[in-house]
């Protein structure tokens, strides 16, 4: 059927034609590879951030409020603080406090003392007072609820408010503090 002596030809458009197919396809895959790169890059950094919201957790000791002896509400609470175990460095300078009452809501940020709408924090243990770096580290933030509360000033008793501590990843911790009834005759009461 086929004869040794029959040559094949190829033209030079068909010849330009396979040039361009391979060009082609040489650009549409190095696309699809920059592409799917980007795409992993995303992927990893929209998981660390997730993994960041869930596992930054802070936890709180104890909480306690000073009295006002003049009034008898709360004008100070005080939450000692600890970072949960497996989270990242936690910065308190970079996080925000949202207090919530009955009658007041307000965003606190990190400052040296605290006012109406800053929260200040102390260190109790380790080695700072805005970054916990590890679990055993205690830092102890201060909350004014007299300069907060306009009217009267102070947490009631038996008013609640709660605390929504957010740091910088997002992750965000809730406290409700409960004031007790009677406060009569104390000068520190655990909320």
């Amino acid at each position: 059927m086929f004869e040794d002596n029959e040559k094949g030809q190829v033209g030079i458009g068909t010849l330009i034609i396979f040039i361009a197919m391979v060009l082609v396809a040489a650009v549409a895959a190095g696309v699809l590879v920059n592409t799917s790169g980007l795409l992993q890059s995303k992927a990893e950094d929209t998981g660390s951030d997730a993994q960041a919201q869930v596992s930054n957790q802070i936890d709180v000791v104890s909480a306690t409020g000073q009295v006002d002896s003049t009034n008898g509400d709360i004008d100070t609470v005080t939450m000692v603080v600890k970072k949960s175990p497996g989270s990242d460095p936690i910065d308190l300078s970079a996080a925000t406090i949202e207090y919530t009452s009955d009658s007041e809501s307000k965003t606190l940020t990190y400052a040296g003392t605290p006012s109406a709408n800053e929260f200040s924090t102390t260190l109790e243990k380790g080695d700072s007072a805005e970054v916990l770096d590890d679990s055993g580290e205690r830092v102890k933030i201060t909350i004014d609820a007299s300069s907060i509360e306009s009217s009267p000033a102070g947490i009631e008793p038996g008013e609640e408010v709660t605390l929504r501590v957010v740091d910088q990843s997002g992750a965000t911790t809730v406290y409700g503090v409960n004031v007790p009834d009677v406060l009569t005759g104390q000068s520190y009461v655990r909320v």
